[in-house]
């Protein structure tokens, strides 16, 4: 054999499991979807073309409703709808739990600021590379912005729910900087 270390390190990639892929980058297109949906406790169905008609999204994935850290976020992005708002933007989080847990997620936590989406097959969370890695049943917790012509301007994952909401509203004032004449 000419290269045992290149045939070693060959064999060593394919028993390794295979690494998780990134979120969606920048630029690329935010995949349509239209899934049920809650705001403060009235369901209804959310349709991203839709909601991007009327300018940008935000789009945040997170585990479970009602377990501390998606508590936590919940509250940060109920906090800040104003500034979403003031910026155009909509706010949609998405999880795996059936509706009846998001009507009262929506009230409670979210409390009726913003949408709360049911995600039961993982459709989107599987679109949007949102399945956790170690917990395929639960989404990871990402967040994404998307402009109103379908693409992903912005992504950000960290299990921790501290930086989501500041940070997608950075992004939020960087594009809409660089859009002013897009609608608010």
């Amino acid at each position: 054999m000419k290269h045992p270390l290149a045939i070693i390190a060959f064999a060593a990639m394919l028993a390794a499991p295979a690494a998780a892929r990134a979120e969606l980058p920048a630029g690329a297109p935010a995949p349509d979807f239209s899934t049920q949906a809650s705001l403060g406790g009235n369901v209804f169905t959310f349709k991203l073309a839709q909601a991007l008609a009327q300018g940008p999204v935000v789009l945040y994935f997170y585990p479970a409703a009602f377990t501390q850290g998606c508590t936590i976020e919940a509250r940060n992005f109920a906090e800040a709808t104003d500034d979403y708002k003031a910026l155009g933007a909509t706010v949609i989080g998405v999880s795996a739990d059936d509706i009846e847990t998001l009507k009262k997620f929506s009230v409670s936590e979210c409390r009726g600021k913003f949408a709360v989406a049911a995600d039961g097959d993982q459709a989107i969370m599987k679109a949007y590379d949102a399945v956790h890695d170690r917990r395929p049943d639960y989404a990871k917790r990402v967040s994404y912005v998307i402009s109103p012509d379908g693409k992903i301007i912005y992504s950000y994952t960290d299990m921790s729910p501290d930086r989501h909401v500041a940070n997608t509203l950075q992004a939020l004032r960087d594009w809409r900087a660089g859009h002013p004449q897009a609608r608010r």
